[in-house]
């Protein structure tokens, strides 16, 4: 396992940098492209390197302003790069994942404590680790193509890249809805909950970019001015789980999944509603332990902090890649991404079968040199504004 003082950066050259990942000088803005098109630009360890040495460099340089993200294509970015883990399980990759994980992690730490305004503009997926790349950031931008999902736990592993806690304060028990579900939310519906900042119709955002890098000023109010600007008002369609909250609210405030999947039960057999039946189909068929870790790891998530909630989910995810307790991870990435099957064997097979000892375990701290170094918990970007954190965000050292 690798520890911070472990970790150091390759020096990527500009061609290495334009295989995956394009950045450019557009006035006092830096503009970092994800660019792997042909495979929904899923984030690999070239690209997070490659983003990590940009960041750290225009921290420091007063001659940037602020940063904008966006995907090649028409995705943000679908997640981070399965595959490399299932290659590396079998022996097939000499990268180590911890050292991937690491960097990844500490990545998504920096941009929740980014001291420069960070932009992201989503058109078509933003799943797992694309998300954890930019919902920390300031200002975030949703088309009527944006599409958000965190699928973890179906795969076997849990809501990770530091959704734990920007789920845990969604509206009521949203967070724990979406988690387990992996449900997909439009960019109406983003906005309408907060996940995004702005909605920006797709058709305008070549002129909202424009207008971006235009400008001479690059403080917190001249951005936030352009970005209304272009940005409308939204509101969910008519067929929106954000309609169903109440329902939401009362049938996932629930002390474990068992109790959520028995109250789901009793409600389907009251009203019979198709909602609900996908729902509980859903639960069904994800993997028991990858449910039950997001589940504890959101429910706890609620009452840590920023670097908390990140060290807590490094310590899951290399439990996961490990196999602590349970190989789901590897069969999850098998049976939909390589194979394709879509039949995991998960084991253990029901949620009754993963113990409170496995949880224990999973959760338990590591040595301290082992693990993620963070070098303080303040959640700087405090533009991590979203419509109901007036109301819902509470973190303590947000002001410090």
């Amino acid at each position: 396992m690798v520890n911070a003082n472990s970790i150091s950066l390759p020096q990527l050259s500009t061609q290495d940098d334009a295989k995956s990942v394009i950045v450019e000088d557009k006035g006092i803005a830096r503009v970092v492209t994800l660019n792997r098109p042909r495979v929904l630009n899923c984030l690999n360890h070239e690209m997070v390197l490659t983003i990590i040495k940009h960041y750290e460099e225009w921290e420091t340089d007063e001659n940037v302003h602020f940063v904008v993200v966006k995907g090649n294509g028409r995705v943000f970015c679908a997640g981070g790069d399965l595959r490399m883990f299932f290659n590396a399980k079998k022996g097939d990759d000499s990268l180590s994942t911890t050292e991937v994980i690491y960097c990844k992690y500490w990545l998504d730490y920096h941009v929740g404590t980014y001291k420069k305004p960070l932009i992201a503009l989503w058109t078509g997926l933003v799943m797992g680790g694309g998300a954890g790349l930019t919902v920390p950031g300031r200002f975030r931008v949703a088309t009527e193509k944006a599409m958000f999902s965190m699928p973890e736990a179906a795969l076997g592993l849990h809501t990770d890249c530091g959704s734990s806690f920007w789920l845990s304060r969604l509206p009521g028990h949203l967070g724990e809805y979406l988690a387990l579900t992996g449900h997909r939310l439009d960019g109406a519906e983003m906005l309408t909950c907060g996940l995004a900042t702005h909605f920006v119709p797709l058709q305008r955002l070549p002129e909202l970019e424009k207008q971006l890098y235009e400008l001479t000023s690059g403080d917190l109010d001249t951005l936030q001015k352009t970005l209304d600007e272009f940005s409308i008002p939204t509101t969910p369609g008519e067929r929106s789980i954000l309609h169903r909250t109440s329902a939401i609210d009362k049938l996932f405030c629930k002390d474990s999944v068992e109790d959520i999947l028995a109250a789901l039960e009793v409600q389907f057999n009251e009203l019979a509603e198709d909602w609900v039946k996908e729902v509980i189909k859903i639960i069904k068929r994800s993997s028991p332990t990858g449910l039950k870790v997001t589940f504890n790891s959101i429910r706890e998530a609620r009452k840590k902090t920023w670097a908390e909630c990140l060290r807590t989910e490094y310590r899951l995810t290399i439990n996961a890649i490990k196999g602590t307790v349970s190989n789901d991870f590897y069969e999850g990435i098998r049976a939909i991404v390589v194979d394709k099957d879509n039949m995991p064997k998960w084991n253990p097979t029901s949620l009754q079968e993963v113990t409170p000892e496995d949880l224990k375990l999973v959760f338990q701290p590591f040595k301290e040199n082992l693990e993620l170094q963070l070098q303080d918990p303040r959640f700087v970007q405090s533009g991590w504004s979203g419509n109901f954190l007036q109301t819902a965000y509470h973190v303590e050292h947000a002001t410090q």
